[in-house]
């Protein structure tokens, strides 16, 4: 019976990682881009850049890479005890927050520029994602 009892902080930190962690995994809305700024551009020149903004999607958002990396003193828990020691830690979640910004930023570009091409009398067809 020990043993279960031990388990069970262990099992009530592990749902709730996943449940954080599948949290996170959102539709990704797009920023607000002003459709002004496509204004002066022709009908042929939208639908390029839509079009171009669609592949560059499609084949996967790009990030500039960067690695941040913190040291530091840290403390915790484990089964032999609790302490302070050194660490370091290393931005791993940074990525995912950098692509998911660089995507909400096209998407809205995508946006203002299907928005532009109506405003002109030639709307864009926004092309449907699989689901």
């Amino acid at each position: 019976m020990t043993a279960s009892i031990t388990r069970k902080p262990y099992l009530a930190a592990a749902i709730t990682i996943t449940l954080g962690l599948a949290g996170c995994a959102s539709d990704v809305k797009p920023q607000y881009v002003s459709p002004a700024q496509y204004q002066s551009f022709s009908c042929d020149q939208l639908h390029s850049e839509y079009d171009r903004i669609t592949r560059y999607i499609e084949g996967g958002v790009s990030t500039p890479s960067s690695t941040s990396v913190g040291v530091g003193v840290g403390g915790g828990i484990s089964s032999g005890g609790w302490g302070f020691g050194p660490s370091v830690s290393i931005g791993v979640g940074q990525a995912r927050r950098a692509r998911q910004a660089e995507l909400a930023r096209v998407l809205g570009e995508q946006e203002a520029i299907a928005i532009a091409a109506g405003n002109k009398g030639c709307p864009i067809a926004a092309a449907r994602k699989p689901r």
